[in-house]
């Protein structure tokens, strides 16, 4: 028993970590894809890359997890089942079953250690990758001239450049438009050459000009009475430097603690803590208008007379219009006017409230979304091992063909499954736990089925089985019809 065990543990856990690599980095190419404008032509160090992806290679385990699982596991009993060795393993008297209990350990191992990974790192690293990559996003693009475009790139400058050298650190035909007093165009610098770099402690970009002009607006510079010789003034230079301040291009790190109260910042204790203050609240808000709907319509099955004694109300005659029959003209549009003045009112004030409850109403859901994905990532991981080990021994074919199509299909079931039930549930129309679990409880009793069918050795996918089957069935057909027919004649 011992050998099969390891023959199992070394079969299964090669493939386990190549196809988790290799589900990693395709997750990674995908993100890096959908992030590609944000990250390219800002001036990142390399560190900052690194550190985003690492990241987001952490974040991405929760769906590498169980498509690694599934597929490994489909390739590890398809290899067994083509080369026969389950077959010997069988026929040694050893169940499918009992063969793979150290996988089932091995994979109990791998579900406790992801539903520990979703509760206590999971939300560290979420809110390092949030807030991260929400400064990344917000970083703006390095100076880039593009020749014949003005450049907005540097805040109060507008710089346009008819041409420049291969570096790009020397451009020529310069036209800046000063525009930080707020008036567009009122300084307005012309040179025919102009050398870029940075400053020693690259505080600021430095514009060496050469053979230039500087055109102002003395109106706009002056608040005091100007001479009407002198709107306008003009300075010839033969070289002369324009300073950039460089703080706009530097990242600023957002403080995390603006990100610590998002669902997916959260561990379970968090998230207890959380949903019972965001239920409070949302009570509260519930009892407000409940109470004031029950203040404004009266609606109450008692009542009481002045010494506070219950009394029954008072029994009204039968009546076709209310108004009409019970209330004299003189009154009735005193009336109508009070019962209009109410509904504006009890319409104001759901108007006012109706935006808290929805926000709060929301937060509960998302808080009790995130609660049951702490252990859905666990189990979801159980049941694609379940389906992918007994899929791999009926289909009996190893490698990367058929595995991986199998592999595939059923892991976009369980996606589209799980996708579009959390969707409802956030929408309203489910419930969360019904959204969170759905896909694992409508794929429970399909792993049922086909453990079952691998070990009676049943034929499922073999199409040679099904065309015997069909052309049995047809020519049993063909026999019946053919002996009514001899019947007839």
């Amino acid at each position: 028993m011992k050998k099969i065990y390891l023959l199992i543990l070394k079969s299964f856990i090669k493939p386990f970590f190549v196809t988790f690599c290799i589900v990693m980095f395709v997750l990674l190419m995908l993100f890096l894809f959908k992030y590609i404008d944000d990250l390219i032509g800002k001036g990142f160090e390399w560190y900052v890359i690194l550190k985003l992806i690492g990241y987001q290679c952490a974040v991405q385990i929760s769906m590498a997890m169980p498509l690694s699982m599934l597929l490994s596991s489909i390739m590890t009993f398809g290899n067994l089942g083509e080369s026969y060795e389950l077959v010997a393993i069988k026929a040694a008297g050893v169940s499918l079953r009992k063969a793979m209990t150290p996988l089932f350990i091995l994979v109990g191992f791998f579900s406790l250690s992801s539903f520990l990974f979703s509760d206590y790192i999971l939300p560290i690293v979420n809110l390092k990758m949030g807030s991260l990559l929400y400064d990344v996003r917000n970083k703006k693009a390095d100076f880039l001239i593009k020749p014949g475009i003005f450049n907005n790139t540097i805040p109060g400058y507008s710089i346009r450049a008819k041409g420049k050298n291969d570096n790009g650190t020397i451009l020529y035909d310069l036209m800046i438009y000063d525009n930080q007093g707020g008036n567009a165009g009122n300084t307005v610098l012309i040179a025919k050459e102009g050398f870029i770099y940075n400053s020693p402690d690259n505080s600021y970009m430095i514009l060496k000009l050469k053979d230039g002009i500087r055109y102002e607006d003395a109106r706009v510079k002056s608040s005091k009475s100007y001479d009407p010789r002198q709107q306008f003034t003009r300075f010839k230079f033969k070289e002369t430097e324009q300073k950039f301040d460089m703080e706009w291009n530097k990242m600023q790190r957002t403080d995390e603690n603006l990100f610590k109260s998002h669902q997916a910042m959260l561990n379970l204790k968090q998230l207890k803590i959380y949903t019972d203050s965001n239920k409070m609240r949302l009570d509260s808000v519930r009892t407000i208008l409940s109470k004031t709907l029950d203040h404004r319509f009266n609606l109450y099955s008692t009542y009481f007379n002045d010494k506070q004694e219950k009394i029954k109300p008072a029994k009204i005659k039968p009546f076709d219009n209310l108004v009409e029959d019970l209330v004299i003209p003189e009154q009735r549009a005193q009336i109508a006017a009070n019962a209009l003045s109410q509904v504006t009112y009890m319409k104001d004030e759901l108007s006012n409230r109706l935006p808290d409850y929805k926000d709060l109403n929301g937060k509960d859901i998302r808080y009790r979304i995130e609660f049951h994905r702490k252990f859905t990532l666990a189990v979801s991981c159980l049941l694609l091992f379940a389906i992918g080990a007994p899929l791999g021994a009926i289909i009996r074919k190893g490698g990367l063909g058929l595995p991986v199509i199998m592999a595939i299909i059923f892991f976009l079931i369980y996606h589209i499954i799980s996708t579009v039930a959390e969707k409802s549930a956030k929408d309203g129309g489910i419930s969360p736990i019904l959204g969170m679990w759905m896909a694992i409880i409508v794929l429970s009793p399909l792993a049922a089925f086909l453990t079952y069918k691998s070990t009676t050795d049943s034929a499922l996918f073999d199409i040679d089985q099904y065309k015997i089957k069909a052309e049995a069935g047809w020519n049993w057909i063909k026999n019946k019809f053919g002996q009514k027919k001899a019947k007839t004649q």
